[in-house]
């Protein structure tokens, strides 16, 4: 189960440095503690931008950072503005789909009641009811008296609203039974659906031994000059403190000559003059009452355990957590008798009643004169504290996590059925008579898709002869369907490697759909496209994207561009913005998984490639038209002849087989020659031979020529070899003829079942061919076994309305999770009044969208600032540490990571891309390169290679940001001489100038530099630190030891050091 905490408690201004921001850190704490097999997330939102470290801090060493994430807004959104009601709904829509991102079992809102002046969002089913959300109940304390916390109208109103989110929770976690009750009661909960998880205090609340020294300096400090009663907790009207203030001007003169009276906490000017004003009409002399103002939790540790009582006369609590601290650190307490404070206290006789005077006054006396009794409420204190505990209540609320998960999954239908009505469905695809495998499959594809979609056919070809589209539907243009977008339900792309497609690139960034990837390689059609077409560079930035400077290299540096063309896929942007992939086989997510990492075609569909039954027509009359002989042994290769599809292998080995030289026997390629050197070398071959007559080439053969070679043929041979992830319709065309067809184990044909044809191994051997040739040419019952059992696997994967229905649930899929992410939010801000926003406030969400939801990166960058290079034109005479590393890693990056050579843009204020001045460090054209604004992602890894100009606050605030966000700040120092002159210049000691190395988790240091001085000067900021600064070291080549070998060297204990954990910490 993945357990996601959304920690604004923790964050906001109200809330952080109260009860509740206490409450939501020590339960998130101990939850990670207790989680056991479940994954826990936390969420932090990014307008507190100061909350964020030391939160990463408080979890150092229980979570990974990686599963600290971290959502923005664009601000502001304090609900107690009307005007920001629009930017308030957009950050509540964007923080809900975040969370869905996260793909949670369980959301906890650890605060609902956040917002109310601050940039908080906390909401519940305003975008997707479809997680199931848990929320911490603190008190029901404003509804039940409104007056005086909801007599202000925007705060009535904000509270509401809040009320009415808080109805829609799965799971409310109470902090009491007092508090579950008020659920119950007040908000009509069922009494399953909340939970009470308690409380506990922090392990720091605890007996202490105070030795004389340091009660006499306390007690100067605060004004304490006598044996005291201690209440802290606020001030506020329940709190009940002028009560307690009229009680205690009620004992006897002689207990308050002995004893102070002291409120612990923070009291503004005003109330405190109303207290003083207070404590004079009741009698109470000068010094009788201490007002301490804000007292630091060490202080009150050592207060608690100075006291002689603890009083605690609220009306009405959601806890007490300060009861159950006095408790944990010896104190005698005596409180309310009301809400939760008996259950807290545990103890009849140590309550009081809040509302009498005369019974908070009769209950000091008993505890400051009975010292039986006050020894009493401290050792009963003691046991009664033993009974709360953070890891209790981590396992309450894991347990109630549980249940709601096994609840929900009962609820919930693992497929949802298809819709009632058939939803509009834009079909993006060539179709005949364009010349292409891919129209003729959609073309085939159609009529059974239409039994559950209304389909608009969109293609960018003037006419098309499909019977079955010509009868149903309207020929759309591109233009048409980004025209009329909103009136579309669904969308399908056919996207294959050829100049069909080349329209498909911009309009799925216009109007987003699912792709179904033909092949798995579009090199092809990206660089025709930049070779041929209007954009001139769209393969280099496709390859860059996809595959890094390497690509480029490779691109403006090889010899060959075919070479370059088929080793690359070159497919990722289509990928990235694909509401969902289809794919015709396995094959295919091998080779998504092989490029771009383990489980990247995860969510993939696999649906095999569909085959119409064939009409079947008089095989004599077949032989007829193609003036074959009705007793003729006919071999077939069918598809375009190409060197991938192996057509030079079954020539020579038929040329070598016993077939070549049986009258009878006739090989026939059916396809078109592709031409050039491969293609006139196969008809040169075929002419020398002493068979030319029995072996043809068919050249194009329309679809009627082609059915009647498939009718007319003995056996089908469909070889392959570099496969580029494409399923070959060819193969299937012949099983479905009920033809015995031999393959070899290449791409998708691997995966064929072994009973459905002859399947050669991958790389085959001219004997094992033959071998198959001859066989299947002598032995019949041997071809028609082959032959019946491949017709069979037609029949059962490939039926065209077993394969629709699959498209189907696969585009449905795909659309409610679209609905669930970006296609469902841009919808609803699209609802929105958006008018009411100015363009920075468009621009603000646009970009706190593209924070919160970036595309899918197949790899962790490696950000390599190199500031001093680009931007300070550092001199290139003699050696230069930093461009040598940078070219070592960009010729050898980290397993796992793509190197991105970054800068510091001193004009805009913000970190770019250097693919300009890293195009020309590796000889490239730079023509195709704009340096765009890096696009960092959690557990992306930043590198400065040198401090110059780390001092530029805004360079600084970048770098928090980074931080933030969850990227890896890493600098490494090859020279002492100017790197620690900044470093002691952004030193804790300097408090004008920007803590530059805070913000810095780990310092790489030349290994034949002095480490010893680096960590002396690198301990001047730790203390300001709420992580460990890690330290290390990494080979630098100097004096005469600079030969390329060096250098590799060097880079490579740079990695090791960084991304292999060789840290000591400072």
């Amino acid at each position: 189960m993945r357990i996601v905490i959304d920690m604004q408690g923790a964050q906001s201004p109200g809330s952080r440095t109260r009860g509740i921001g206490r409450y939501t850190l020590s339960l998130a704490q101990a939850i990670v503690r207790n989680s056991g097999s479940h994954e826990v997330l936390l969420a932090l939102n990014g307008a507190f931008a100061d909350t964020i470290e030391p939160i990463r801090g408080a979890f150092n060493d229980l979570l990974p950072q990686k599963n600290i994430r971290v959502w923005q807004l664009s601000g502001p959104v304090d609900q107690l503005d009307d005007n920001n009601n629009t930017r308030r709904r957009a950050a509540e829509l964007a923080r809900e789909a975040f969370l869905l991102s996260l793909t949670p079992d369980v959301v906890h809102i650890s605060s609902i009641f956040e917002g109310c002046g601050d940039n908080s969002v906390t909401s519940i089913g305003e975008f997707s009811s479809g997680v199931p959300t848990a929320v911490t109940l603190f008190d029901l304390i404003p509804y039940i008296y409104r007056k005086p916390y909801l007599v202000h109208p925007p705060v009535e109103l904000w509270y509401e609203r809040k009320l009415d989110q808080l109805r829609r929770a799965n799971l409310v976690l109470a902090i009491s039974e007092s508090s579950r009750q008020e659920g119950i009661q007040h908000l009509g909960f069922e009494p399953e659906a909340v939970v009470n998880i308690s409380t506990a205090s922090d392990p720091g609340f605890m007996q202490i031994e105070v030795d004389t020294e340091l009660k006499q300096s306390l007690q100067q400090r605060y004004g304490i000059h006598r044996p005291f009663v201690m209440y802290t907790g606020g001030i506020d009207h329940r709190k009940n403190i002028e009560g307690l203030i009229r009680a205690y001007a009620l004992l006897p003169k002689s207990l308050r000559n002995a004893h102070q009276l002291a409120i612990v906490c923070a009291v503004e000017a005003a109330k405190r003059t109303a207290l003083e004003q207070l404590a004079l009409q009741s009698g109470l002399d000068a010094g009788e009452l201490v007002l301490t103002g804000f007292v630091p939790e060490q202080d009150l540790i050592v207060l608690y355990n100075l006291c002689t009582a603890f009083v605690f006369p609220s009306w009405h609590e959601g806890f007490g957590l300060p009861v159950l601290e006095a408790m944990h650190c010896g104190a005698p307490v005596i409180a309310a008798n009301t809400s939760s404070l008996p259950e807290v206290v545990g103890l009849e006789d140590a309550l009081f009643d809040p509302r009498s005077d005369k019974s908070i006054a009769a209950k000091l006396v008993q505890t400051l004169s009975d010292d039986a009794f006050r020894a009493r409420l401290a050792q009963h204190g003691l046991v009664q504290a033993t009974k709360f505990s953070w890891d209790d209540s981590a396992r309450r609320a894991i347990t109630a996590f549980e249940n709601l998960h096994v609840k929900q999954a009962k609820s919930i239908n693992v497929v949802r059925p298809l819709p009632t009505r058939r939803p509009i469905l834009a079909f993006v695809s060539p179709l005949p008579p364009e010349r292409s495998g891919i129209a003729d499959y959609s073309a085939e594809l159609l009529p059974e898709l239409a039994r559950y979609y209304d389909i608009e056919v969109v293609v960018a070809q003037k006419e098309v002869n499909s019977a079955w589209v010509n009868a149903n539907s309207v020929l759309r243009s591109p233009q048409w369907l980004r025209s009329n977008a909103h009136q579309i339900d669904r969308v399908l792309y056919h996207f294959g490697n050829s100049v069909f497609h080349q329209h498909m690139f911009e309009l799925l960034d216009d109007v987003p759909g699912t792709v179904v990837l033909h092949d798995f390689f579009l090199s092809g059609i990206y660089s025709h496209q930049e070779f041929h077409g209007s954009d001139a560079h769209i393969w280099t930035r496709e390859l860059y994207t996809a595959h890094g400077y390497s690509a480029v290299r490779d691109r403006y540096q090889s010899k060959e561009i075919a070479d370059v063309v088929g080793r690359y896929p070159a497919n990722l942007s289509v990928l990235q913005r694909a509401q969902g992939v289809i794919v015709h086989s396995e094959a295919s997510r091998r080779l998504a998984d092989e490029w771009y990492g383990r489980a990247f075609s995860e969510l993939w569909a696999t649906i095999p490639l569909l085959r119409v039954p064939p009409v079947l027509t008089d095989r004599i009359a077949a032989r007829q038209a193609l003036k074959l002989q009705k007793d003729d042994f006919v071999v077939c290769s069918f598809g375009m002849l190409y060197p991938t599809k192996l057509n030079h292998r079954l020539l020579e080995a038929w040329l070598a087989s016993p077939l070549a030289k049986d009258e009878r026997c006739v090989l026939v390629f059916v396809g078109e020659n592709v031409g050039g050197e491969y293609g006139e070398n196969l008809i040169q071959r075929i002419k020398a031979s002493d068979t030319k007559s029995r072996i043809y080439i068919t050249g194009w053969a329309d679809p009627v020529v082609f059915r009647q070679y498939l009718t007319a043929a003995d056996v089908g041979v469909q070889l392959r070899t570099l496969s580029r992830g494409e399923t070959s319709a060819t193969v299937l065309d012949c099983m479905n003829y009920g033809l015995p067809t031999i393959i070899n184990a290449n791409g998708s044909m691997a995966d064929i079942d072994d009973s459905a044809a002859w399947k050669l191994p991958d790389t085959f051997d001219d004997a094992e061919l033959i071998k198959a040739l001859e066989t299947l040419w002598k032995d019949s019952a041997k071809r028609a076994d082959l032959g019946k059992r491949g017709k069979e696997v037609i029949r059962t994967q490939h039926n065209p309305r077993i394969c629709a229905q699959r498209y189907a649930f696969a585009i449905e899929q795909y659309h409610l999770r679209s609905e669930d992410q970006m296609g469902g939010l841009f919808k609803a801000i699209g609802k929105m009044e958006v008018n009411s926003l100015n363009n920075t406030d468009l621009m603000g969400i646009s970009q706190s969208l593209a924070a919160n939801f970036p595309l899918a990166a197949p790899m962790r960058q490696l950000l390599i600032d190199v500031s001093g290079l680009v931007v300070e034109h550092k001199s290139s005479d003699g050696v230069n540490s930093e461009q040598k590393l940078l070219q070592e890693l960009l010729a050898c990056p980290p397993e796992g990571f793509r190197v991105e050579p970054i800068f510091f843009d001193q004009e805009q204020g913000d970190y770019r891309y250097a693919k300009i001045f890293t195009s020309g460090l590796l000889n490239c054209s730079p023509s195709w390169a704009t340096d765009d604004l890096i696009e960092a992602q959690y557990s992306d890894v930043f590198v400065a290679l040198a401090v110059e100009k780390m001092d530029d606050s805004r360079k600084v605030v970048a770098l928090n940001a980074l931080r933030n966000n969850g990227v890896q700040i890493n600098l490494v120092i090859c020279d002492l001489s100017n790197d620690l002159l900044l470093a002691r210049s952004a030193s804790a000691h300097d408090i004008n100038k920007p803590k530059l190395l805070e913000k810095f988790d780990g310092v790489v240091v030349a290994s034949h530099l002095n480490i010893e001085t680096v960590i002396d000067m690198l301990s001047l900021i730790e203390g300001l630190r709420s992580r460990s600064l890690k330290i290390g070291k990494f080979d630098l080549p100097h004096g005469s030891d600079m030969t390329c070998q060096s250098w590799k060297h060097s880079a490579s204990t740079l990695k090791a050091t960084i991304f292999s954990g060789d840290w000591c910490t400072g």
